[in-house]
């Protein structure tokens, strides 16, 4: 795992094992067998670290997660490194994290190419670094630096971290050979003053000051998250403690976050996201379907979702045309794309040079024959059956046979809008959350005659655009707006009931959600809610009035249309749930008119107003949520409940450190939320997502692990 060469008066530790240089048991014993065999050879006056193949050593092996540990420990490999009596040198290419940074701090050089990259990102295991990171680190950089780079866990370029202190040298050309002249050089200067642990932290008597602007920042940025806070004390003690002393308080720390439920949740979110890529379904799978090259792409229609969906494709360097049917709209789209990237740009989330080329790369037009051999097209049209089949048909005539098809749509099924073409293998879902350009998640969907080679086609797309790509299987609302569905009537019943929308927000902030769901339906629009009813009133054939109670057999509540019937959108128009300060305003503040038009819809349909706890407006939201979960899982709409806590945390902004509806399920208990949903299918008998599932009651009587769920789903399927 780590192999030892000796090249003059130079020891090389080249650590190999592929593909990232994890730092497991075995190259740990690597490292400090080959530490003190270079102390101990004659001919050796320097040491270089370095990796072998893509990268320096890119933090712990994730397989040794949940695993004991065994010694020697990273701490004491690392003072191994630092008490050695030749100089060490660490040499850096591809990505220097988590340990392998504190291996690195751990020497006394450290050298990189320019297009390295540093940091510690274990904040987003909801850890801190634990092998003396928090107390190195401020020793190079000060105090804000080092306080905000471990609780954000951002990656640092190499000429950042030069300028941080983190980096000696920037180097060009062959890293070993230039490692190895740079540790000749260094052999006769004296290298104590180059252990950090000797070091003053900079500016030490102003941790004060600088802790409590870190603080505020994080708990502003990182709402409702321990470990970003727990960082920045640790950080703090470096400059409160004695280097020993500090290094014992990290380790407290350290052992405090690990035992945390919150590490637990985002290890196990981490571990998720790579399990949903591991897709299978029917006629094949990740492992034997090959995905078709994308090199052109098309998206239909230039609103904010067209718009959102081009700005993706073009950030990842693919020619886009963006098809509209006037001029008018197709400027608008044009406009709204620029804007965008423009905003992108201040932001520091795109560079200006991605900008410009995205300038180049898209091709506005009103021609569906401009659209002919592009190898990948997507429909963002208006949510409507009939003019989504009318844009296949169209499709279906022009595109070149191997190009694969994709539509936008949010809820409808695959089939039905396959069922306009002649190639319905070729068409696939490919569902964006709002705004397109921010939200990572990408509900991929299949149909029942879609193709392995079309789905593996759109699980790469959703990499190559940065996204997280889940692929379920077609149905009404699919995987996260049908389970998100009964979470939201269930808010707006609890208004109709007697909470206040103020009241239910209140309660889904408070547990980590960013917007409670009104605020949520104000950004959105009340009026895009409201033609989305009539859409599903239409397809079962009836129709919405003042006096509906009931839509598909299920309760109904239309306050929504009361809102609507005021002119109150959302944030459009100033006002809806909530009053803003302006139109397009974002500062939410309760309002008299509209209590005013809840009360007066009480009064009309004889609801008496009850008081709410807290406990029942969450239980009634999530609970609800998951019922449905079970049943998307009983039915094989998905095929693993990662794909579910995946799908919220990406596209409902789920808080992580909950690890996803289902996987808090698992850590509350089953049998207590079977049991609450019994309670409220007596209490709430007119809603079917109240109807206890039948995967749910058998999970919960047998106390089935966690880990098992996915066998259960297996034999519920067959």
């Amino acid at each position: 795992m780590v192999d030892y060469s000796v090249n003059g008066s130079v020891a090389v530790l080249m650590v190999n094992n592929p593909p990232v240089n994890a730092l497991s048991h075995a190259v740990r014993v690597g490292l400090k067998t080959g530490i003190e065999r270079g102390a101990k050879d004659s001919r050796v006056r320097s040491i270089v670290i370095i990796g072998k193949g893509q990268t320096f050593p890119a933090g712990a092996d994730i397989r040794e997660f949940g695993k004991p540990s065994k010694e020697p420990w990273l701490t004491a490999v690392g003072n191994l490194i630092e008490t050695c009596s030749e100089p060490v040198v660490a040499a850096i290419h591809g990505t220097c994290l988590g340990g392998g940074l504190e291996i690195a701090l751990f020497s006394h050089y450290r050298i990189a190419v320019s297009s390295a990259r540093v940091g510690f990102p274990e904040v987003t295991l909801g850890l801190l670094p634990g092998a003396g990171g928090t107390q190195r680190l401020s020793r190079l950089t000060g105090l804000p630096v080092a306080m905000e780079m471990i609780s954000s866990g951002r990656h640092v370029p190499a000429k950042k971290a030069k300028e941080y202190g983190i980096i000696d040298e920037i180097v060009s050309g062959d890293l070993l050979k230039t490692a190895l002249k740079f540790a000749q050089e260094v052999q006769s200067r004296p290298f104590k003053d180059r252990c950090l642990r000797y070091k003053i932290v900079p500016n030490a008597d102003r941790v004060e000051e600088y802790a409590s602007a870190a603080m505020m920042q994080v708990k502003k940025k990182y709402k409702g998250f321990e470990a970003p806070v727990t960082c920045v004390q640790a950080v703090r003690s470096s400059a409160e403690l004695s280097y020993e002393e500090g290094m014992k308080r990290e380790r407290d720390l350290f052992l405090q976050l690990g035992q945390s439920g919150q590490s637990k949740a985002q290890q196990y979110a981490f571990f998720a996201e790579r399990a949903v890529s591991k897709w299978q379904m029917p006629g094949g799978s990740y492992k034997t379907a090959k995905p078709l090259p994308v090199r052109s792409t098309a998206v239909i229609g230039g609103g904010t979702m067209g718009s959102g969906i081009a700005v993706c494709l073009l950030s990842a360097g693919l020619p886009v045309y963006l098809l509209e049917q006037n001029e008018k709209f197709l400027q608008s789209g044009v406009k709204l794309i620029e804007n965008i990237m423009a905003g992108s740009v201040k932001l520091g989330k795109v560079s200006m040079e991605t900008a410009k080329r995205a300038a180049t790369l898209l091709k506005p037009t009103l021609s569906y024959d401009d659209i002919k051999d592009v190898d990948l097209v997507i429909e963002a049209v208006f949510e409507n059956l009939d003019i989504k089949k009318e844009v296949f048909s169209k499709l279906d005539k022009i595109c070149k046979p191997s190009a694969i098809l994709c539509t936008n749509t949010s809820t409808i099924d695959i089939d039905r809008i396959s069922s306009a073409t002649s190639r319905p293998e070729k068409v696939v879902g490919t569902h964006f959350f709002a705004p397109a350009y921010h939200m990572k998640l990408l509900e991929n969907i299949y149909g029942t005659k879609t193709s392995p080679e079309a789905v593996a086609t759109v699980m790469k797309l959703g990499k190559t655009i940065n996204k997280v790509p889940v692929l379920v299987k077609s149905c009404h609302g699919f995987l996260a707006n049908r389970m998100n569905a009964p979470f939201g009537s269930e808010a707006i019943f609890l208004v109709e009931e007697g909470a206040s929308p103020l009241e239910v927000d209140q309660v889904n902030e408070d547990f980590g959600m960013p917007m409670g769901p009104f605020k949520v339906r104000d950004l959105s629009g009340i009026d895009i809610s409201w033609r989305i009813n009539r859409e599903v009133a239409k397809v079962l054939g009836t129709s919405i009035t003042k006096e509906t109670r009931f839509l598909g057999g299920n309760r109904y509540c239309g306050l929504n249309d009361d809102f609507y019937d005021k002119g109150r959108y959302g944030r459009k128009t100033g006002k809806g749930w909530y009053l803003y300060e302006k139109v397009g305003g974002k500062n939410a503040v309760a309002d008299p008119e509209a209590e005013e038009i809840i009360n007066s819809y009480r009064q009309r349909r004889g609801i008496v107003k009850r008081k709410i706890t807290p406990q029942e407006i969450f239980e009634r939201q999530f609970y609800s949520a998951i019922n449905e979960g079970f049943r998307i899982l009983e039915e094989g709409i998905c095929n693993m409940p990662e794909e579910i806590d995946i799908s919220w945390i990406y596209g409902f902004s789920y808080p992580k450190y909950r690890g996803g509806p289902m996987f808090y399920a698992s850590q509350i208990g089953l049998q207590r939320v079977y049991d609450r949903i019994c309670h409220y299918h007596e209490t709430c008998p007119y809603s079917i997502h109240w109807v206890p599932n039948r995967l749910l009651k058998k999970l919960a009587e047998n106390n089935v692990p966690f880990t098992q769920w996915a066998n259960h789903v297996s034999k519920s399927k067959m």
